[in-house]
């Protein structure tokens, strides 16, 4: 089987995360779900139910250098929904929480990334964000951001079409083929 990191930082669509978990499932991964420490506030209510949904723990911290990884090795990781804090301390290299760490040192082993970006139109204006999307994107990163991607909404605005989960999804199909 193979496995799936879901990495998501704190932004609306991380409320959505038991759905995404469902369907990588039904498409043959197994699921290991890493948040933000505000995403994991926001789902705390349901960290039993996402335990089990997953069969693995949750994590949201680094663990202790003397303990063992309660993960199986992964194979892809998904970093969705990816805040503009995310992708900014990402593309620098600033890991100073769980999710970020993972993902800038899985560049340097070879696991493949995908990354979809969950922002709106005013922090799209900054120009930090295009800048770390093309240095993600240089260091291998798959990211959808823009045509065919996500695409920014006005601040407030959830957009009735909701966030694209079946794209990251099959973009992650893309990159490898789950074997059941």
């Amino acid at each position: 089987m193979t496995t799936l990191y879901l990495l998501g930082s704190a932004a609306p669509p991380v409320l959505e995360v038991a759905s995404v978990i469902e369907d990588a499932k039904a498409r043959g991964y197994d699921v290991c779900l890493g948040l933000t420490p505000s995403a994991a506030r926001w789902l705390e209510p349901q960290m039993s139910d996402l335990e089990q949904l997953t069969g693995h723990p949750v994590r949201s911290e680094y663990k202790a250098v003397t303990s063992a990884d309660v993960w199986p090795r992964a194979d892809v990781a998904l970093f969705a929904p990816a805040t503009f804090n995310s992708i900014n301390s990402w593309a620098g290299g600033i890991t100073s929480s769980f999710v970020v760490g993972f993902a800038a040192e899985a560049i340097g082993k070879g696991i493949p990334l995908v990354a979809m970006p969950c922002v709106n139109a005013a922090y799209a204006q900054h120009r930090a964000l295009d800048r770390s999307i093309a240095e993600l994107r240089d260091m291998g990163v798959s990211v959808l951001y823009g045509q065919g991607g996500f695409e920014p909404h006005q601040p407030g605005e959830r957009r009735a079409e909701g966030y694209p989960w079946s794209l990251a999804l099959d973009s992650v199909d893309a990159v490898v083929s789950p074997t059941p």
